[in-house]
């Protein structure tokens, strides 16, 4: 059995107020000739179809031109899809019935009532059955129903409400069994904070979505999606892809790819990247005007101008644009302070972190719940 993983496609993505859609065609046709070489048995796309989860009729479009040109590129493959965070569950969840019946499960809403489960699809192969279970971006909220509340009567944390909803699945671990997911999982008792997370995502306040990898442990392998760079969770097994096209500057180095999956017999799982090019680069270039000026590229750039002779170039935009058709940004570095070596820096901002905002006009004395409730509301609005 073998089967691609994809995830965060961000289909509609506008960077810098930029149109990415000749890009994300570019890829998406990259990934369909990809599985045309290759020929898996499943593609799996674990969340975030979509940049927002009202998509534009141009989003859409090339959403159902991805899906179409995959289908007739594999029409005896299955394709499986849940939706993320950036996805509107319902929307993603419409004709779900009709395309099953094609062999493309597109689900969007996770189990939300009493005595509803994880959906399941279910291929075989020579080595037997392998059963995906796809389950969608999770809020507490959306699972009370079903996992119940905490002591206090309130919504149980992401990591508990997980915990729960997955321990109510009937799961044969003497059978092959790949869970698809779309949230935050650390290994128990990471540092959160310590983790890497690129400036196109979204993240909560205090971590609160972050799950314990340890329940993911009944699985022969999970194909995540949530984060925007490729990372193991614990486990060479329990992966997240990244994103297929870079949706910031903090992507610009990474080697983008498909996971090609093949499961054997149980117990044996091999992982193979498959790279992927895209149409144009994230390029951050930094140095004096000179020194920039002489690398013109049709990338996306970043420019971070270091020297002080930025300040005597009046025409230094119209140059840069010239030299830099697709530039997005433009940063000038100021110098460190006298005796100071940890290099130019960029000219800081103000305070622009939604909780920290509104907390400074919150009196000191404002208990823990009411600070938690907060950042509930501020995690709400952020997600929406």
């Amino acid at each position: 059995m073998r089967f691609f993983h994809l995830s965060d496609l961000h289909i509609g993505l506008k960077l810098y107020n930029r149109d990415m859609t000749e890009d994300q065609r570019f890829v998406l046709n990259e990934i369909i000739e990809a599985a045309a070489e290759r020929r898996p048995d499943a593609v799996v796309i674990a969340g975030d179809l979509y940049d927002r989860a009202v998509p534009s009729a141009e989003a859409v479009e090339l959403f159902d031109s991805f899906l179409t040109g995959l289908v007739r590129a594999l029409p005896d493959t299955a394709v499986m899809m849940i939706s993320g965070n950036h996805d509107s569950p319902s929307r993603v969840n419409l004709y779900r019935n009709i395309l099953a019946g094609e062999r493309i499960d597109l689900i969007g809403v996770p189990p939300m009532k009493e005595g509803e489960r994880i959906f399941r699809r279910t291929i075989c192969d020579r080595y037997g059955p392998v059963n995906f279970y796809l389950l969608p971006f999770v809020r507490p909220s959306m699972v009370r129903p079903i996992v119940g509340t905490d002591e206090k009567g309130n919504s149980c944390s992401y990591d508990e409400s997980l915990r729960r909803l997955l321990a109510g699945e009937s799961v044969d671990e003497s059978e092959r069994n790949v869970l698809v997911s779309h949230q935050f999982y650390l290994p128990k008792g990471s540092d959160a904070n310590a983790v890497e997370r690129m400036e196109s995502e979204i993240v909560t306040v205090g971590n609160i979505d972050q799950v314990g990898a340890d329940v993911l442990a009944r699985f022969d392998y999970a194909a995540l999606g949530h984060i925007h760079k490729p990372m193991r969770v614990g486990s060479d097994y329990y992966r997240y892809c990244g994103t297929p096209a870079a949706c910031s500057f903090g992507e610009a180095d990474q080697q983008k790819a498909i996971l090609e999956v093949e499961l054997r017999e149980k117990g044996t799982v091999l992982v193979k990247p498959i790279p992927l090019h895209p149409l144009r680069r994230m390029r951050v270039i930094r140095g004096t005007p000179e020194e920039v000026l002489s690398q013109p590229t049709d990338d996306y750039v970043r420019v971070e101008l270091t020297g002080l002779a930025v300040t005597g170039m009046t025409d230094l935009q119209d140059r840069l644009r010239t030299a830099f058709p697709n530039l997005l940004e433009i940063r000038r570095m100021t110098p460190p302070p006298a005796g100071h070596d940890a290099g130019p820096q960029a000219v800081p901002q103000k305070e622009t972190d939604p909780y920290r905002l509104c907390r400074a006009f919150l009196p000191e004395e404002t208990d823990k719940e009411e600070l938690s409730l907060l950042k509930e509301i501020v995690n709400s609005v952020k997600e929406a």
